[in-house]
């Protein structure tokens, strides 16, 4: 935070060299078209935001990947331009863009589109969430007032 950043990506904490969350939010990176994102482990959390978006890239036919993403192989696609985007997934945040990273006082840009898979998530999700969209997955419940 010293360095001016509003979050931290949190690594794994044998030798931070995996990605493991993006504050207190699952991290998803889009990488050549598909979305790449930390396996649920003992230090992932099996979050419903995360979920969520798993079922709509499915159902939207976006590959998915969910394995150990190395800070080496984001650094790299950076470079190359092959990370497309990066985001944060969380209950209060419901999806939150990555705009750059810092590594070895390095600045790593990211694209940020309008028409993202990020934007598109959290669009359809609000959409859902406000009744301005069906809830083909059954994930609304009402609640009784009294």
């Amino acid at each position: 935070m010293q360095q001016g950043y509003q979050q931290v990506l949190w690594t794994d904490h044998h030798n931070h060299e995996y990605f493991e969350e993006a504050g207190t939010m699952n991290v998803a990176f889009v990488v050549r078209g598909t979305l790449v994102t930390p396996a649920l482990s003992d230090r992932i959390l099996a979050g419903i935001t995360r979920d969520s978006i798993l079922t709509l890239c499915k159902d939207w036919g976006i590959p998915v990947e969910q394995r150990p993403i190395s800070v080496s192989e984001i650094v790299d696609a950076s470079r190359s331009g092959e990370l497309q985007e990066a985001f944060g997934m969380g209950t209060a945040a419901v999806v939150s863009p990555i705009e750059a990273f810092g590594m070895d006082d390095k600045l790593y840009s990211v694209p940020v589109p309008e028409d993202g898979i990020a934007a598109r998530m959290r669009a359809a999700l609000s959409d859902i969430r406000y009744g301005r969209a069906e809830d083909r997955h059954g994930w609304m419940h009402r609640v009784a007032l009294r």
